[in-house]
């Protein structure tokens, strides 16, 4: 395993192991919900495959292996759930992926009403009521707004069923899937798959680091 490409230090902070939900509500859903992107474009939708056998098999995973390495241009749209001990909010997300280049679109309670963060050639914005930031990558955004940062690049791995570059411990299911992965301090539990476009695709997972729980269900991907 090589070594990570995260900053690790601000989770090994013991602020980052109590968040509160007013924080989370500014930028937490912004990154973690990066999963729903309904925006428009000339994107192939990858619908369901709801004809034939959808029951997984082992080996599967395997042999979409490179397939799902070289998929790295895609769009979803789904929801996501913050839990802490104190209280708990959900919100719409539409998530736009293009290489290492994104838009996300977070809307609902959590966004408090539209949050976006996009990444570009120009650096990383995010724009929500609070008014609208810049720094030249996500963590640096995340620190100056709220002392504390995520390992934002990883996400659009782990939404695919793979680790991001870096330390990490993958454990497989009894048909060879993606099970559980241990990455950054984070533990990612994926506990539904569907199909679309002849690849099986995560549809429901949870994330967890110390009191924070995360839930996100894809209802539609799309390949760009």
């Amino acid at each position: 395993m090589t070594s990570s490409s995260f900053p690790l230090s601000s989770f090994s902070s013991p602020r980052t192991r109590h968040l509160s939900l007013a924080m989370l509500r500014r930028l937490v859903g912004p990154v973690l919900l990066a999963m729903t992107l309904g925006l428009s474009g000339c994107a192939s939708q990858m619908a369901s495959d709801n004809a034939g056998d959808l029951t997984r098999n082992e080996g599967d995973w395997q042999q979409q292996s490179d397939r799902i390495d070289s998929l790295t241009h895609w769009q979803l749209t789904g929801k996501v759930g913050i839990r802490t001990p104190e209280e708990g909010h959900s919100a719409n997300l539409d998530w736009q992926q293009e290489g290492d280049d994104y838009h996300m679109l977070i809307t609902g309670p959590l966004g408090a009403g539209r949050t976006t963060l996009v990444r570009d050639a120009e650096g990383v914005r995010l724009s929500s009521s609070d008014g609208d930031f810049q720094a030249p990558d996500a963590e640096s955004l995340m620190l100056s707004q709220l002392g504390w940062s995520l390992p934002l690049g990883a996400l659009d791995d782990w939404v695919r069923g793979v680790a991001a570059k870096g330390e990490h411990d993958l454990k497989s299911d009894a048909l060879g899937f993606p099970d559980t992965l241990y990455q950054d301090g984070w533990e990612v539990d994926y506990q539904d798959w569907t199909r679309a476009e002849g690849l099986w695709l995560p549809r429901k997972m949870k994330l967890y680091y110390g009191d924070l729980t995360a839930t996100l269900i894809v209802n539609q991907w799309q390949a760009l």
